[in-house]
């Protein structure tokens, strides 16, 4: 996988380090009145003053005052327990951030994405190298071709827009020729037009197809340097002079005798050819024969230019050319991906820089709000000493009223509450001067590994240019075709 070690912080990053909501309402008020009408302490108060209880020599609580006291600090300890769990949320909250591990995997993802940008990198390479060799091989096929042909120009090779007009062009010869022969044809024809076209078909096929045999497979032959194949060339050129003449000057004696004929006029046309070829009698024939010997001669140079006229050179090109663009676009298509890895490689290195930033605001956050929460015991731990006297001195005075006998001293005394001191592990904390020291640090390196890899992007591309220096010919032809 690429990027493997930075991929594994980046998922760290995008996890939630805590599942709480904040809130500063820990610790419930308690509500004086409502709790001293529970504990029934007015009427047990006067009851126990009737009684004149607790005896004017007591030195302790009685048991409804044990009773408050008791209650007191079942809500103590109950809140301390609460305090813990909040303690140990925060403590789980900072534990999450785990900046030590986030440190860890920095170290491990800066050591490891240059490793595996240069390995995409020589990868490239490596498959660069193989189509160089491709095109380097069919250059030299081009260079031999020409030595041994001793050709100085360059092979034409028509476009595939210029392609596709020439088969066009054919096309149209052929569907024109059989138009006009029809409609000369129509004479004898008992379908008139439409008859003299399908008759017409069959040689329009026949005069355009030959045209183009000849053309591109014999009389290209012409221009060859081996005088064998330049006989072969004129052979074939004196072949389609021939076939052209025939078939033309047939069409038109056809015309002639199934205008007179109902039967037998190929019988016929076959014994004028042998004694007066030229015979004929009709100006339309004539004509017939001339536009035919006319689309016969268009097809024929149409066939010369559908490609190069020296036989074997446009193919030469044609793969020297598929290898020139198999290689450029792959040297494209390489950087690209490069580009786009260096892009995700930087956006997320940004991301992990702007979360450590997060993480440290985030640490003195819980840090602040664990010392505001530590604070609230505190007042809270005053406020069930201040309820446990309210609640006192609403029994004492209900007993006061109703006794006879004096009151125990203790009664003039408020009730003092042991507090409990919060403990706070801060042993595995970092200070946050320290924590903003290594962070900055962290996020220096992984500034600088944004820099490296920006450094690899471009020499790994100045690695692919110097391929094209091993061959300057080839990628400056391929600059010139593009």
């Amino acid at each position: 996988m690429r990027f493997e070690a930075l991929n594994r912080l980046w998922e760290s990053v995008r996890e939630t380090s805590h599942d709480f909501r904040a809130s500063t309402d820990v610790f419930p008020v308690i509500d004086i009145e409502k709790l001293g009408s529970t504990l029934a302490l007015q009427e047990k108060g006067a009851a126990a003053g009737r009684l004149n209880r607790p005896a004017s020599g007591a030195q302790s609580f009685d048991e409804t005052e044990q009773r408050i006291v008791a209650w007191v600090e079942a809500e103590k300890k109950s809140s301390y327990q609460v305090l813990e769990d909040q303690f140990q949320t925060f403590d789980s909250r900072l534990r999450n951030l785990d900046f030590e591990g986030q440190f860890g995997l920095i170290r491990q993802a800066n050591a490891s994405s240059l490793s595996d940008f240069r390995a995409e990198v020589a990868s490239g390479v490596d498959e660069l190298h193989g189509l160089r060799r491709n095109l380097k091989t069919a250059e030299d096929e081009m260079v031999d071709f020409k030595a041994r042909h001793r050709l100085q120009r360059a092979a034409k090779v028509s476009s595939k827009a210029a392609w596709g007009f020439k088969v066009s062009l054919i096309v149209f010869l052929i569907l024109i020729e059989m138009v006009m022969n029809g409609s000369f044809l129509a004479k004898g024809s008992e379908q008139g037009v439409v008859g003299g076209v399908t008759e017409a078909a069959a040689f329009a096929f026949l005069n355009i197809g030959a045209a183009l045999m000849f053309s591109f497979f014999c009389v290209r032959f012409l221009v060859h340097r081996s005088y064998a194949l330049k006989l072969l060339g004129l052979l074939g050129l004196v072949a389609y002079i021939a076939v052209a003449l025939g078939i033309n000057i047939a069409l038109a004696h056809y015309r002639e005798v199934s205008a007179t004929i109902l039967s037998g006029a190929g019988a016929e046309v076959i014994q004028r050819l042998k004694t007066a070829p030229l015979g004929l009698q009709e100006l339309n024939s004539w004509m017939l024969f001339a536009v035919g010997l006319m689309f016969s001669l268009f097809a024929f140079i149409d066939g010369c230019y559908l490609t190069d006229p020296y036989p074997g050179f446009a193919g030469v090109q044609k793969r020297l050319d598929a290898a020139r663009n198999n290689y450029i676009d792959r040297k494209l298509d390489l950087i690209e991906d490069l580009r786009e890895i260096r892009d995700e490689h930087n956006s997320q290195i940004e991301a992990i820089i702007r979360d450590l930033s997060l993480r440290r605001q985030e640490t003195a956050a819980i840090i602040a709000h664990r010392g505001r929460t530590a604070g609230l015991f505190g007042e809270h731990q005053n406020h069930l000493e201040r309820a446990a006297n309210v609640l006192l001195t609403s029994y004492r005075d209900a007993n006061r009223s109703a006794r006879t006998e004096p009151e125990p001293p203790y009664f003039l005394s408020a009730y003092k509450m042991e507090r409990l001191t919060p403990v706070m592990r801060t042993d595995e904390e970092l200070d946050d001067k320290v924590l903003g020291a290594r962070v900055q640090s962290a996020q220096g390196e992984l500034s600088e590994q944004i820099k490296q890899i920006g450094d690899e992007f471009e020499r790994a591309i100045d690695k692919y240019h110097k391929l094209d220096n091993l061959f300057p010919e080839s990628i400056l032809g391929a600059t010139q075709a593009a």
